[in-house]
């Protein structure tokens, strides 16, 4: 966007809070709020298609699984379909008696009727009255002055208030100045205290003042200081609970209500994955998951994300950002060499060191706490570098890959990559090490060794004979040969029969349980212009495997 763009007057900066001994900067967040989701009422408007009952069902029984105690079910005054499903959550007896579902009214006396003709049988409900607020809203729509918006909350408190008489359900009451975020501080607490001093939660139970970021509209950190400035004044604080509902706006609703929180909020309203009207209300499981990754226990249970996108996706009709937080396919995938190689490192070391701290490089979560495994942390294309391949290799087939021989392994994945210009998977990425260095045959086969143990002194040299059964080219022989081992010996039959070399390096381990062999070795060998060719040999012997590796190197260097 260029300056000519720009029109004079159409757009000024948000009034910053005078607020100068703030402290919710110098604060954390060391518990988790009380949690409200309004995926089933904020969500489900701002879908192309509204979800069927059904449906609503399959993600209202998922809510309860995460583990929400407050669950806004719908608006049962604005249309009939939202009015049944609330009647079939309480005549099927569908609601826990530990959880309140919640209900949205506007001010209007034969919508409140209905609301709570609605909640009839219910154990515990919350019915949350809201009004617009903000200076555009009282001139543009309701065409009031301060007085009449203030009249128009008053007034909706007292039907509530009046409807309770006989009603015998637990009822909370709340209370959202919408558009908070855009209204004077003065007039929100006015209006606020009006409303509170009506209801009197002294006297009626605990309240809460929901503090609405309806239109993102500023930075969060002056979200914030509204929240600390509203928690100095409103009335009966310690009978009030400060709820925030943030919408992403600015895309920073996620931050507004950490900052929120920090300010002295008590309760968070949101949605699973941000869903919600224009760029959707704060993202419940990354601020619970942002918790979880500072030590708070967020009092919700998100350790099977992918069960939880599936729901999601099929109530919706929505799909998942393959970068959204925590849940995206490729938020724990490293396609950088230099970052696949510091996870690979970090992750070993921490293995091998039996770290508890999860401190990994680039991965903020440990991903099998949110039910990944660890395979996808990886991905091949041809930007990667040599520890990603190996990573790969050691997660998928338990392949401890040896330093020196990432690089040319790595070198032959990034050429397919190349190749086939896309990522490869997992599968593709062993078959390629498999068919590249692991139990070559192409030109010598070894099809039997029967090696002798000449002398008593174990540490003495020339002390193994050895008979191999070769095919070479096609052609079957039968050689023997004496050295310091197996590897030794059977080298020195190679070089009588034309393959000469320099043994270079040489490691083995076992595999991991349930591989398809109990050991493999690495043996790499340089030849007479200087080149080193590395193979791979993999066996339920380990001097079957040990035997093999070098054949497969012998093979790569003269094939």
């Amino acid at each position: 966007m260029n300056k000519n763009q720009i029109i004079e007057g159409k757009y000024k900066p948000f009034e910053t809070v005078d607020i100068k001994d703030r402290t919710w900067p110098n604060k954390k967040i060391t518990k988790a709020p009380i949690w409200c989701a309004v995926d089933l009422r904020d969500g489900n408007q701002a879908i192309y298609t509204p979800m069927t009952k059904e449906k609503k069902i399959v993600f209202f029984n998922k809510l309860l699984q995460i583990g929400f105690k407050t669950i806004e079910v719908g608006f049962p005054s604005a249309s009939q379909t939202e009015f049944d499903f609330v009647r079939m959550l309480i005549d099927e007896k569908m609601i826990p008696d530990d959880v309140s579902i919640q209900v949205l009214v506007q001010a209007r006396k034969h919508l409140v009727d209905k609301t709570f003709e609605s909640l009839l049988g219910a154990k515990n409900v919350i019915v949350h009255l809201y009004n617009s607020t903000s200076p555009a809203q009282r001139r543009d729509v309701f065409q009031k002055d301060k007085q009449g918006i203030i009249e128009i909350a008053t007034s909706g408190t007292q039907m509530i208030i009046d409807s309770m008489k006989n009603f015998s359900a637990n009822v909370q009451f709340e209370y959202s100045p919408e558009s908070f975020s855009l209204t004077e501080l003065d007039f929100a607490a006015q209006i606020s205290n009006a409303v509170i001093d009506l209801w009197n939660p002294a006297k009626r139970g605990k309240m809460i003042l929901n503090l609405p970021s309806t239109v993102e509209c500023a930075t969060p950190n002056i979200y914030a200081d509204q929240i600390e400035w509203m928690c100095r004044n409103i009335n009966q604080r310690e009978n009030v609970s400060v709820s925030l509902h943030a919408h992403n706006d600015r895309g920073t609703g996620v931050a507004s209500t950490e900052l929120g929180i920090m300010a002295g909020a008590d309760r968070v309203e949101g949605t699973l994955f941000g869903n919600g009207e224009r760029t959707g209300n704060a993202d419940i499981l990354t601020i619970a998951l942002n918790m979880f990754t500072q030590g708070v226990d967020p009092q919700l249970d998100f350790s099977d994300i992918d069960g939880i996108r599936e729901v999601y996706e099929k109530c919706t009709e929505m799909e998942i950002y393959p970068r959204q937080p925590y849940a995206g396919d490729l938020v724990f995938t490293a396609f950088s060499g230099s970052h696949q190689d510091a996870i690979a490192k970090g992750m070993k070391l921490r293995k091998r060191e039996n770290r508890i701290l999860w401190d990994v490089p680039y991965l903020p979560i440990d991903p099998k706490d949110v039910g990944r495994d660890y395979e996808a942390i990886v991905a091949i294309n041809s930007q990667s570098g040599k520890g990603g391949a190996a990573f790969i290799l050691e997660q998928r087939g338990g392949f401890n890959i040896p330093k020196s021989m990432q690089v040319e392994i790595g070198r032959f994945v990034q050429k397919e990559a190349d190749n086939l210009k896309r990522v490869l998977t997992n599968d593709e990425i062993v078959s390629i090490f498999k068919k590249e260095f692991v139990n070559r045959e192409d030109k010598i086969e070894l099809t039997g060794m029967t090696p002798k143990r000449e002398k008593i002194e174990k540490s003495a040299e020339n002390n193994i004979f050895l008979e191999a059964k070769l095919k070479i080219n096609g052609n079957e022989i039968v050689d023997t040969a004496k050295g310091d081992g197996v590897i030794n010996a059977l080298s020195i039959i190679l070089a009588k029969n034309g393959f000469k070399y320099r043994l270079t390096t040489y490691d083995e381990h076992a595999l991991s349980e349930g591989s398809e062999a109990a050991a493999a070795a690495y043996i790499s060998v340089e030849t007479d212009d200087e080149k080193t060719y590395f193979g791979v040999g993999i066996d339920t012997d380990t001097l079957w495997a040990s035997a093999n590796a070098l054949i497969s190197a012998v093979n790569r260097a003269f094939s």
